[in-house]
C-alpha cells in the first residue's frame, strides 16, 4: 500500500465506524459535547496506527475511542461534583428509525444514561461494549486494560446492578408516541385533571439548568405536585411553544420561547403512563437538539 492511498483507506474505515463510535462514546459519557471531543482524538490517533498490523478495524478503533472514555469518565466525575443542581446527560434529537431498534432506543434513553451514570467507570464500559454493541469478552479485555476472566466478573456485576434499576416492561414506539400525544396536549391545555390522568402516582421529575437557567432545583415526586408545577409552568409564558419530536430514541418535547430552542425534555413512559421527566435548559447542552444526530450499533 502507497503511501499515498494509506490516508484515503484510513478516512474510509473511520467514517464507515463512526456513528458507532459516537454512540459508545455517547453512552459512556451521556455527553454529546465530549463525545465529539473523542471522536476527533480518535481519528488522531487513528492517522498514526500502520493499518497492516490492524485484523479488525471495527474493534481496534473501539478500543482506541473507550480508552479515552475512560479517562474522559474519571474528569467528568469531578467536574460533576461542583455541577450547580441536577446533572442530566446531553439531549440529542435523534432520527425516527432509531426508536424501531429497540435496544438501542432504551440503551441511550435518558432513563438508562442515568442507571449507567450509577456504574464505576470500568462497569460502564464493560456493560456499554457488552450490553448494546455485543463485544466478545477478549475485545473488552484489550479495550478497558483487564483480563478477560476480570471482564466478565464485571459484567455479571454491572449487569446485576442495572437490572435492578433500569425501566421495567417493552414499550412500542406507537405506545409512545400516543402517551406521549396525549402528555403534549395536557401540557399545552394546562388543565390539571388531564394532567393527572397521564401521569403515574409515583412520576418524577428532574431538572437542568445548570446554575444558568431556572429549573427544578431537586427531583419532584408525585403526580400531584408534578401535574400543578407543569400547569403552573405553561400558563406562565404565552409565547412557549411544544414540539413533539425524538429525544434520545424515545418520544420527546422540544421547548421554544419566542421561536428559539429553550428547552429539551426526555420522558419515560411504562404501561401507558409517565413515569419520569427530565427536562434540560442549561444552554450548554442544548447544541445536540438542533439537528439530528446519528446514532447506530
Amino acid at each position: 500500500m502507497s503511501a499515498h492511498s494509506e490516508p484515503t483507506t484510513a478516512t474510509e474505515a473511520f467514517m464507515a465506524h463512526r456513528n458507532l463510535l459516537f454512540t459508545v462514546a455517547y453512552e459512556m459519557l451521556g455527553s454529546a459535547a465530549d463525545a465529539e471531543d473523542l471522536l476527533q482524538e480518535t481519528w488522531l490517533r487513528w492517522l498514526g496506527v500502520d493499518l497492516a498490523n490492524v485484523r479488525d478495524e471495527r474493534a481496534y478503533l473501539v478500543r482506541i475511542i473507550t480508552r479515552l472514555a475512560l479517562d474522559r469518565l474519571r474528569a467528568l466525575g469531578r467536574r460533576k461534583e461542583s455541577y450547580v443542581g441536577s446533572w442530566l446527560p446531553e439531549p440529542l434529537l435523534t432520527a425516527p428509525d432509531v426508536a424501531e431498534d429497540v435496544e438501542l432506543a432504551d440503551s441511550i434513553s435518558m432513563a438508562m444514561l442515568l442507571v449507567l451514570e450509577t456504574l464505576a467507570p470500568i462497569e460502564r464500559a464493560v456493560f456499554v461494549l457488552r450490553e448494546v454493541f455485543d463485544l466478545d469478552y477478549d475485545e473488552i479485555a484489550e479495550a478497558v486494560g483487564k483480563s478477560p476472566a476480570a471482564v466478565r466478573q464485571t459484567a455479571y456485576r454491572a449487569r446485576a446492578h442495572v437490572a435492578a434499576r433500569r425501566p421495567r416492561g417493552t414499550v412500542t414506539p406507537a405506545e409512545n408516541r400516543a402517551a406521549l400525544k396525549a402528555f403534549q396536549q395536557a401540557v399545552e391545555t394546562g388543565e390539571l385533571q388531564c394532567l393527572l390522568d397521564i401521569l403515574a402516582p409515583d412520576v418524577v421529575a428532574m431538572g437542568d439548568g445548570g446554575g444558568i437557567k431556572h429549573t427544578l432545583p431537586q427531583p419532584l415526586v408525585g403526580a400531584d405536585k408534578v401535574a400543578r408545577l407543569l400547569a403552573r409552568w405553561w400558563t406562565h409564558d404565552a409565547e412557549r411553544s411544544v414540539e413533539l419530536v425524538q429525544i434520545n430514541g424515545r418520544p420527546g418535547l422540544l421547548i421554544r420561547v419566542n421561536g428559539k430552542i429553550d428547552g429539551a425534555m426526555a420522558v419515560r413512559i411504562d404501561n401507558g403512563l409517565i413515569t419520569g421527566l427530565y427536562g434540560v435548559r442549561n444552554p450548554e447542552k442544548l447544541s445536540g437538539v438542533e439537528r439530528e444526530t446519528a446514532v447506530s450499533r
